[in-house]
């Protein structure tokens, strides 16, 4: 094989693997983080569907979640969605989030929140998870985010708080 023959097959060789290709987004650290950013979850329209298999693995068996008439007997407007479940659209994987700090993850440290209104089978949700404090504390660093999910008509359905971990620099 002479020299443009070696050249055409180096040429035609596929490259060579490198994992860090197949990022979502590029890696940032603790210290390219900003507070005030952002990470939105896709819109989910809630159905019976989800209500039922969630009461189905969490057990929750309150008849506000599927009795009809006792949930109108109480006041309610409509059958709940379990609170859990709604919590459960803030999980920081429905977002971006974690692909930006997968490099320098180490734990997701506590959450909080306040349910501030019903919601329904049939309401659109909205979850966002918003940078409001960045506390560097030695080799590491705690990310705060505001976790909100707001309803199709725009009402704060949800607000809460998520602490996580991270190595710094």
């Amino acid at each position: 094989m002479d020299q443009q023959d070696t050249q055409q097959a180096a040429a035609a060789a596929p490259p060579a693997f490198d994992p860090d290709a197949f990022l979502v987004v590029p890696a940032r650290t603790f210290e390219d983080l900003r507070i005030g950013e952002a990470f939105r979850a896709p819109s989910r329209t809630l159905t019976d569907a989800h209500a039922a298999a969630f009461q189905t693995v969490s057990a929750d068996n309150h008849p506000v979640h599927y009795d009809a008439e006792w949930a109108r007997r109480h006041g309610h407007s409509a059958l709940v969605v379990h609170g859990l479940q709604v919590l459960a659209f803030t999980a920081p994987g429905a977002t971006l989030f974690p692909h930006f700090i997968g490099e320098v993850f180490i734990s997701f440290l506590e959450l909080s929140c306040t349910f501030l209104a019903e919601v329904h089978s049939g309401d659109t949700l909205y979850p966002a998870l918003t940078i409001t404090g960045l506390e560097p504390q030695g080799d590491n660093g705690v990310v705060v985010t505001a976790a909100t999910i707001h309803n199709q008509r725009g009402e704060l359905v949800l607000s809460g708080q998520h602490k996580y971990l991270l190595r710094r620099q």
